[in-house]
């Protein structure tokens, strides 16, 4: 083996590039069944992030079906998903530019099948029996009618909010009927097989779906209206979700009712039971973030295939009816959106060693083919950084959990006596869940040099819902204490250099991270990719999907007024003394643009050094591969100035603002 030569830390070369690290950026989602065929969907960076929907069968292979100007996204409940169905070869998709629900038969051009409207539409699913189009509808007549002021709303108020119904959707003339309102939110209808019945999922203010939901059946009469509906599972502390047919005319179901989101199945005795199917301390869901997502699907015997989180890595498992249990050995430890039909099972997978892919299981014959990967890894593995589990003591007597990755390079080290610098990454959500995977963006950071840790810190979901639940309340501490734990759990071990460790998050990540340098002196510099400063503001101002979080995550608003200023960075401002890169989307409707704008107004005000990015046609999350780009070449070159090293790569610096004033307090002598 060649001896390796020696460099600072973070100045290493390396063959993954920003260009690289911006194609693992291609999102691929919503994968379908449809005879042979099998649909998905690409979120392509390199095309201003528009949404393609895909058809491959043995014959054709992988075919772009939305037209170049189409692109086939929903921004119902802000976040979208479910935002196609596809029967017989016919896709009905929604269309963001007019918000419509087009319809496009195989081989021709895409038709309006809605009328214009002030609607938003998601989880759109085709009902066979009555040749019509369910989907979620979000009606915004009441946000239009606020104008410029849906954004602004008055002291110790709340922004205007649309109004969630289901609906029927006539194929033949677009016609719409509404199935059910009165909720806040809806989602996931199916109907049966054959007709008779319609299940679907509700829940109201202050609720996000993992507190509380209710899972309703009704009949459906000639005209195919539901009547007679009954509550058969979810109340005020259970989340139950994705409700789906058995072949014998049961309902299975996930509720976490045990303190895990586990399987069960209502059968209909007249008055109902619900029986668990498989109860075990894992979880077979995850939180219901958007439209479309599924964890599991039942073959036509009734034997379902499901995922199983344990410790936030995934397995994929069948449950027989009356059988014993079997693991299905794939190698994926990231598995969402499964999808079954006969024999088949179709999922988005990834792992430490393989990158986003949509995967096609034959259970048959336990073959596991690859149809689409986000990105072909074109580089030696000995560049890529392998995970190590952590597990961490941490505040009030507690633990918390993250990835690690090593700094990783076959052809430098670090000099020695040194440590890496650290680059501590917090998920959003907050109750999102980072895996261990393989991820360009974090390769990026440690093939030259850098180690990265990746923190589910308390309120992570793939822990049990008590360890979900135990951020109520504690948002701004529990997540901030355990990455602060995680950063210093990896110095006391050797692992990273403690005078150089920066955190970064976008959004409620952003926030974790803005929080960590207003309240405390642990970090040498931070990223904040569209963070909250103002959780006040963002209690009165987002979106209503978000709206009543902080409700949980901080206390009921404005009753809690003061508790929301406490925790909120921006009024805090004398703890920011640390250099801060600040990334944002100047049309993000979750946290807008105002918030990046006063935490960058506080740090001129202090001459704290800074970095500001705002990024045009951008919204919560970019999606734009030059925007992609851009933004990770100024995290590098916001962490070298500030670090104190060089860059082996020739892009463009950031500037950064006021950093002579405070350079020689940020670097270490191990620089």
């Amino acid at each position: 083996m060649t001896e390796r030569k020696v460099l600072p830390y973070g100045s290493w070369p390396s063959p993954i590039s920003v260009d690289m690290a911006v194609s693992g950026n291609l999102g691929l989602r919503e994968p379908r069944f449809d005879g042979d065929d099998v649909y998905w969907t690409e979120g392509r960076p390199q095309e201003q992030g528009r949404q393609v929907i895909v058809r491959w069968n043995e014959r054709d292979g992988a075919v772009d079906v939305t037209p170049p100007n189409f692109n086939a996204r929903t921004m119902a409940h802000e976040y979208g998903g479910g935002w196609y169905a596809v029967a017989d070869g016919t896709v009905y998709f929604t269309a963001i530019a007019d918000g419509r629900i087009y319809r496009q038969p195989r081989g021709a051009e895409p038709v309006a099948l809605t009328a214009e409207g002030p609607y938003r539409y998601g989880d759109l699913t085709f009902d066979r029996a009555h040749n019509r189009l369910l989907a979620v509808r979000e009606d915004m007549t009441r946000v239009l009618a606020a104008g410029d002021g849906a954004h602004h709303a008055p002291e110790g108020g709340r922004i205007a909010e649309p109004e969630d119904t289901l609906v029927a959707i006539d194929l033949a003339s677009g016609a719409q009927t509404v199935l059910a309102q009165g909720y806040d939110f809806y989602n996931t209808p199916r109907p049966s097989p054959d007709g008779k019945h319609l299940v679907w999922l509700s829940w109201r203010h202050p609720n996000m779906p993992w507190d509380s939901t209710e899972i309703w059946l009704a009949d459906l009469d000639a005209a195919g209206m539901p009547v007679n509906p009954r509550l058969i599972a979810g109340g005020p502390d259970e989340s139950a979700i994705q409700p789906e047919w058995a072949p014998d005319g049961s309902l299975v179901f996930v509720s976490d009712r045990s303190g895990w989101w586990n399987l069960y199945r209502w059968t209909d005795t007249g008055s109902g039971s619900v029986v668990p199917i498989a109860p075990t301390d894992a979880e077979f869901a995850g939180p219901l973030w958007v439209f479309g997502l599924s964890w599991y699907g039942i073959e036509p015997h009734g034997t379902i295939v499901a995922m199983v989180r344990r410790a936030g890595a995934d397995e994929l498992w069948r449950f027989p009816v009356g059988g014993a249990p079997s693991r299905i050995d794939v190698p994926d430890t990231s598995i969402g959106l499964v999808q079954v039909s006969g024999n088949r099972v179709l999922y988005i997978g990834l792992s430490p060693a393989q990158p986003s892919s949509v995967v096609l299981v034959d259970l048959a014959t336990g073959t596991r083919r690859v149809l689409k990967q986000a990105y072909e890894l074109t580089v030696d593995a000995g560049y890529i950084s392998a995970p190590e589990a952590i597990t961490f003591p941490t505040t009030d007597g507690d633990v918390a959990h993250a990835w690690y990755y090593p700094p990783t390079n076959p052809e430098y080290a670090g000099p020695e006596g040194t440590r890496p610098p650290l680059v501590l990454m917090n998920h959003g959500g907050p109750t999102s869940l980072s895996p261990a995977m393989l991820d360009l963006g974090k390769e990026f950071f440690t093939s030259r040099g850098f180690a990265v840790v990746d923190v589910n810190y308390r309120g992570s979901n793939g822990y049990g819902r008590e360890y979900m639940r135990k951020l109520y309340g504690k948002w701004g501490i529990y997540d901030v204490d355990d990455c602060i734990a995680a950063a210093q759990f990896l110095a006391a071990r050797g692992d990273v250099d403690p005078a150089r460790m920066a955190i970064r998050g976008g959004s409620a990540g952003g926030y974790t991270t803005l929080c960590a340098l207003a309240f405390h002196d642990v970090f040498a510099a931070g990223a904040s990719y569209f963070g909250v400063g103002d959780v006040e503001a963002l209690a009165r101002e987002t979106h209503k999907f978000e709206s009543r979080y902080m409700d949980q995550m901080i206390g009921p608003y404005p009753q809690a007024m003061d508790l929301y200023r406490e925790r909120s960075p921006i009024h805090h401002v004398e703890g920011f003394t640390k250099p801060l890169l600040v990334l944002q989307g100047r049309d993000d409707m979750v946290v807008p643009i105002a918030q990046a704008d006063q935490i960058v107004e506080a740090l001129q005000r202090r001459h704290i050094p800074y970095a500001y990015l705002p990024f045009d046609g951008e919204g919560h999350g970019f999606r734009q591969a030059a925007n992609i780009r851009r933004s990770l070449e100024a995290e590098a070159s916001f962490y070298a100035q500030v670090f104190g090293f060089t860059l082996a790569d020739g892009f463009e610096p950031v500037k950064v603002e006021f950093l002579a004033i405070a350079e020689s307090g940020t670097r270490s002598a191990g620089a």
